[in-house]
């Protein structure tokens, strides 16, 4: 296996004996051929698009795929090799339908499951010598992961677009090319930051539209003495689809990491047993999960596979894109009718009350209606000199010690400063007591990780409002801290929305070659960071 599409990959350059995140390197190279897979079939619907012929199954197919390999998904080698051969079977139904000339391998390959360890050696990162085609490749195939994942979300809630379907399948089809060049290389990866930014829209507008505006809300972070289901993850319909089948039968529903935001939903935090929010970031899990002692429901990505005597081994429930052995599987929607939780609801009734971790409550649902309802506010406190810049600290957390960084950024910004946040990198500082400024919070939590659009809105509001030329001309910096492939898309969308001088860590992308790296960092001020001491100077000046 090679694998370096997370942040916390081995040595800071890529895993090869089994992936920090849990994957043995069996599963990694099966999502390596999944992914080989996908791009034939992309290929063929491309073509198939051209002649008005383009198969619904085949682009559910791909974004239902490329989620499954995004980091700490899917991890069931069983699932992946069904995937793969489900995969093969579309493939050739498409191809039966249109001839294409010079077919790459992705095309032309049809081997059965005995064939599978073998071939998913040859078809991983390293297939591409060049170390810049390969980067801007592997940049495209992240960016386009996690595209997938916001896809998949609002296809959950009835909203599609075709034209974001071509466009993925178009990148996929030219990343199967190896007479694609660094330049063309270069402007896909802008398409993609393109097309990200429409995908997150379309999630956003999914959201807003089911579940009504985030607004302002005070979160429960303590337990009730009552059975509970823990779910984490990322969608919102499934939560909703629980909420629903588990009203009035005495259980509470809690959420964890990414589905905290769930509670600023008008439509979602109607429901009383939606009880508050249990633990942290997701690495945090096998200590946090030993003692809700109910079920956890996992929807998405952010899975840490349980240790070998983790007592709630038996309590994991997957659903989605998620893959985990041993674990119980909710089936997927059928005929228009919704998951069906019962076992999971009989599973909770039998279980203890979970026990407190912490207690309070966390404030959230900054989103950018909500903000533009507070603009004048906003914009008032910043004329003032009350508020002196905003920091953007959205993104991802993970477990190197070196994430610390920016807790203490956090802490040691002055009180003049306000935190724009979005996606769980907010367990960070979102539990500091760092106060307000005339009312408004300090920390300013938008959601999850797809709504650092929400982020990226605010600032082309406040742009608006102060009659600025440039986005960059706003007081704001942006100090991301990023893990996975959903990250990398909210990166592109950001740069496709013009927005410089961003600043990731706690490291920069193992994927990127030296040459792609200076191409970042010359045409849009991509930088890393350093001490907080010396970034806080820097970032004020």
């Amino acid at each position: 296996m090679f694998c370096y599409q997370c942040q916390e990959t081995a040595m800071g350059t890529g895993c090869t004996l089994k992936g920090v995140c849990g994957k043995t390197s069996e599963v990694a190279n099966l999502q390596d051929l999944l992914l080989f897979v996908v791009r034939g079939i992309a290929v063929y619907n491309e073509h198939l698009r051209k002649e008005g012929q383009s198969s619904e199954q085949a682009d559910k197919f791909i974004y239902d795929a490329l989620f499954i390999t995004i980091t700490n998904a899917n991890f069931d080698k069983v699932a992946i090799t069904e995937k793969i051969k489900e995969g093969l079977k579309l493939k050739k139904e498409l191809a039966g339908k249109v001839k294409i000339e010079n077919a790459p391998d992705e095309c032309l390959w049809d081997g059965n499951e005995e064939e599978f360890e073998e071939k998913s050696k040859t078809v991983g990162v390293l297939r591409t010598p060049n170390e810049d085609i390969r980067s801007l490749k592997e940049l495209v195939h992240y960016g386009l992961k996690g595209m997938a994942a916001y896809v998949e979300h609002a296809h959950n809630l009835g909203y599609q677009s075709p034209e974001i379907f071509a466009f993925m399948q178009h990148a996929l089809s030219e990343l199967t090319r190896n007479d694609i060049t660094v330049e063309e290389l270069v402007q896909l990866t802008l398409e993609t930051g393109k097309h990200g930014v429409s995908a997150m829209a379309q999630l956003d507008k999914a959201n807003t539209s089911s579940y009504g505006n985030p607004e302002i809300s005070q979160v429960n972070l303590g337990v009730r003495n009552h059975p509970g289901i823990l779910i984490s993850g990322h969608d919102l319909k499934d939560l909703e689809e629980l909420l629903e089948q588990t009203e009035g039968t005495g259980i509470d529903v809690y959420t964890h990491s990414e589905m905290l935001p769930a509670h600023y939903y008008p439509q979602l935090k109607k429901y009383k047993h939606l009880a508050g929010n249990y633990g942290n970031a997701w690495w945090k899990q096998k200590e946090e999960f030993e003692s809700f002692n109910g079920p956890i429901l996992f929807t998405s990505n952010c899975i840490v596979p349980p240790r070998a005597n983790a007592s709630y081994k038996d309590r994991i429930y997957i659903t989605g894109a998620c893959g985990l052995e041993g674990a119980h599987y909710i089936p997927e929607r059928k005929d228009g009718k919704p998951k069906d939780f019962s076992a999971l609801i009989a599973h909770a009734k039998q279980c203890q009350p979970p026990v407190a971790i912490e207690n309070g409550t966390l404030i959230g649902g900054f989103a950018h209606a909500q903000v533009t309802a507070l603009a004048d506010k906003v914009v008032d406190a910043v004329k003032s000199g009350a508020i002196r810049k905003f920091f953007v600290m959205a993104g991802c957390d993970g477990r190197m010690k070196s994430r610390e960084y920016y807790t203490e950024f956090a802490q040691k910004l002055p009180g003049d400063t306000v935190i724009l946040t979005a996606g769980c990198a907010k367990y960070r500082y979102n539990k500091l007591a760092l106060g307000d400024i005339n009312g408004i919070p300090r920390v300013l939590d938008a959601g999850q990780c797809n709504d650092s659009y929400s982020l990226a809105v605010i600032a082309l509001k406040l742009k608006e409002i102060f009659g600025l030329d440039d986005v960059n001309q706003l007081p704001i910096v942006y100090n991301i801290a990023w893990y996975e492939q959903k990250a990398v898309i909210v990166l592109l969308a950001l740069l496709a929305l013009g927005v410089k001088h961003i600043h990731l860590g706690p490291t920069l992308p193992a994927f990127l070659s030296p040459n792609v790296k200076n191409v970042l960092i010359e045409q849009f001020g991509i930088g890393g960071i350093s001490t907080v001491d010396e970034d806080i100077v820097k970032f004020l000046s």
